[in-house]
């Protein structure tokens, strides 16, 4: 018996999956607008340190989901059949195609309104959408 290696003719789905899974867990029972604003930053992020949205959403000190200890951790392991994951899905590709406007209005920060880094103290934020608070870094 000869075993055959199947490939994924679509390796991009991977990456997608990646960055909709962290911007799940992120923004947890997630809306559509915060969804565009959350993913639109990762675009934005890239862009600016010129680095892929790949090492954008593997970076634990701008998305706290990726720490073992986080609350939100769990939520990366989301069933791929959920709905709201389905919808990350769909702009993490929208994304990926260059199809997503930035809702975020260049931010390469964020945090959730009932929290307050450290880093965020003294600076004004660029957008509120549902919850979600963008900084523009200027990094």
């Amino acid at each position: 018996m000869q075993l055959e290696l199947i490939h994924n003719p679509d390796e991009t789905q991977i990456d997608v999956y990646k960055i909709a899974r962290v911007v799940y867990a992120e923004t947890f029972m997630p809306t559509l607008a915060s969804v565009e604003a959350l993913t639109s930053m990762i675009n934005n992020i890239a862009k600016q340190l010129n680095r892929s949205v790949i090492d954008i959403v593997a970076d634990k000190d701008i998305f706290h989901s990726l720490d073992e200890n986080s609350l939100r951790h769990k939520y990366l392991s989301v069933d791929a059949n959920n709905r709201a994951l389905q919808m990350c899905v769909r702009v993490a590709n929208r994304m990926m195609h260059g199809n997503l406007p930035d809702s975020c209005f260049g931010a390469t920060r964020f945090h959730r309104a009932d929290e307050l880094p450290d880093w965020a103290v003294a600076r004004g934020y660029i957008a509120d959408v549902d919850g979600l608070l963008f900084y523009n870094m200027g990094e």
